[in-house]
């Protein structure tokens, strides 16, 4: 039996959703023996040890009856992070605001790296204010990788 991405994170979702909470991602490492499924949740405010206790008690019981991994497994349920991944429209429009670090697939006037503040995700281009003055769009098809920049 080969791991089903698509059904765990169908059902990740069902049962985030279902208590009010968003899924940000699912990720799976290890070898197929021996796996560890994360899964990233998120809710304004934050997340807190509750959450993540109460979906993981939720997403093991499902997992043990639907059984979508040939051997062991650990499951982890946790916030992505003060500088989480940016991956997809949804993220980018949650962060507006914030400072990210954006790297390209393909450069952009010379350029493959660039770090300034969301302004916003429309039509496929995220718009990044860079030193505070210029605004950059950037197709979100050309981003190969985003994060949050933790500010203090």
């Amino acid at each position: 039996m080969k791991f089903d991405v698509a059904l765990i994170r169908e059902i990740a979702e069902r049962v985030v959703s279902s208590e009010g909470l968003e899924l940000v991602e699912v990720e799976l490492k290890g070898s197929p023996s021996n796996q560890l499924l994360r899964i990233f949740i998120h809710k304004p405010g934050g997340i807190d040890h509750g959450d993540c206790r109460l979906i993981s008690e939720q997403m093991s019981a499902i997992l043990d009856v639907e059984d979508p991994f040939p051997g062991k497994y650990v499951l982890e349920v946790s916030s992505p992070g003060l500088d989480r991944p940016l991956k997809n429209a949804a993220d980018f429009r949650r962060c507006q605001g914030r400072r990210a670090r954006i790297t390209l697939l393909e450069p952009l006037a010379g350029q493959l790296s660039f770090e300034g503040r969301l302004m916003g995700f429309e039509e496929g281009r995220v718009r990044v204010e860079i030193a505070g003055k210029e605004v950059l769009e950037l197709d979100h098809e050309n981003i190969a990788r985003a994060k949050l920049v933790i500010e203090f």
